[in-house]
């Protein structure tokens, strides 16, 4: 029978100990890997025609963004820094209202700006708040929105497309409101308060789907709040 030394022992067992820690640490690197990426703070956020601030809200706590009174449709928003995304899931919990001194058609429109180009160019599917339960059965069927910035917004296609780009939710302004969108190349889906089936569906976004930013977007004359946001790209 052989008879392995002391030092023969030692140099096993630090190979097998190793190998181990090895096992784990590429176990580690693979759950990083997949984990959603995931912005909570002022921070990790820059600001383009919005006011940041961190806050407690209905509870919880959130991140205010509120879009700056001259600021042109589709240009107020938080980008997420180092957030990359061409496909995936984007969720986040969502409470909008129109802003102190807004103008009267303000919705409190509030959503996700996703695939962020250098040029300016993005998707992006919204809510209107007070919408969903106004007593205008038009008016509600207007509670969410897809557009594309900037040559597609909700007034072309309104025109080009009336009612595919829109759809009725249950909403009420100020209100927690889970959001969820499913991004597959040309696809798009819309999921509210963790509903099974979406209540807007894109078949056509309107831009190469390409890896880009995503921010936290909110339109004139709202305040908005956002909490738990989770962006899973794949």
């Amino acid at each position: 029978m052989a008879i392995l030394h002391y030092e023969e022992l030692i140099t096993d067992s630090w190979s097998l100990t190793m190998k181990i820690f090895a096992l784990a640490l590429a176990s580690l690197l693979s759950v990083a890997a997949l984990a959603p990426l995931t912005a909570q703070s002022p921070d990790r956020l820059a600001g383009k025609n919005v006011s940041i601030a961190p806050t407690n809200y209905k509870g919880r706590s959130a991140i205010q963004v509120i879009a700056k009174p001259d600021a042109a449709n589709g240009t107020s928003y938080a980008l997420v820094k180092e957030a990359s995304f061409r496909d995936g899931v984007i969720e986040v919990d969502v409470a909008g209202q129109p802003a102190a001194g807004a103008a009267a058609a303000a919705r409190g429109f509030i959503g996700i700006a996703f695939r962020i180009q250098g040029d300016g160019r993005y998707e992006y599917i919204y809510l209107r708040p007070t919408n969903g339960r106004a007593d205008d059965q038009v008016r509600r069927n207007h509670s969410t929105q897809y557009s594309s910035f900037p040559d597609f917004d909700f007034a072309r296609s309104r025109q080009e497309a009336p009612e595919k780009y829109e759809s009725y939710v249950d909403l009420q302004p100020g209100v927690w409101t889970r959001y969820k969108i499913e991004v597959d190349g040309r696809k798009a889906r819309l999921y509210v308060n963790g509903a099974e089936q979406p209540c807007l569906i894109v078949n056509d976004l309107k831009l190469d789907p390409q890896t880009g930013g995503v921010a936290l977007w909110v339109g004139p004359g709202t305040e908005g709040y956002f909490a738990n946001l989770k962006i899973t790209a794949k």
